[in-house]
């Protein structure tokens, strides 16, 4: 069968939800914010941030070492700065995911 999801739905639907659960847990376990905190900061729900530590959204594990290491680096720059910073943030590792080839699909260049 053809999968003919666009990138930006694979991303949407698969990439997104990996990087707000690495920033949820980072926030959480290395910075001390509870998930109400988290779920402000990420500008989400508590109820997805939820689902973010528990395991049930965002299930793929990042297993790079470059990625984890850019992953904590966003997060305290996310920390120190409020507003559109998680956007450009998300946007970064995004990016160097699909650099990567982390999912299938995302690597197409829609120009």
């Amino acid at each position: 069968m053809i999968n003919l999801k666009t990138p930006c739905e694979i991303i949407v639907w698969s990439v997104v939800p990996i990087i707000r659960k690495e920033f949820a847990k980072n926030l959480i376990l290395n910075h001390g914010f509870n998930q109400r905190e988290t779920a402000d900061k990420l500008g989400t729900t508590e109820a997805a941030v939820s689902r973010y530590v528990s395991g049930k959204r965002g299930a793929l594990e990042i297993t790079d070492k470059d990625i984890i290491r850019e992953i904590k680096k966003s997060t305290k720059i996310i920390v120190k700065e409020n507003g559109p910073t998680v956007v450009k943030e998300t946007c970064r590792i995004c990016n160097l995911l699909r650099a990567k080839e982390f999912v299938d699909g995302i690597n197409y260049d829609c120009k």
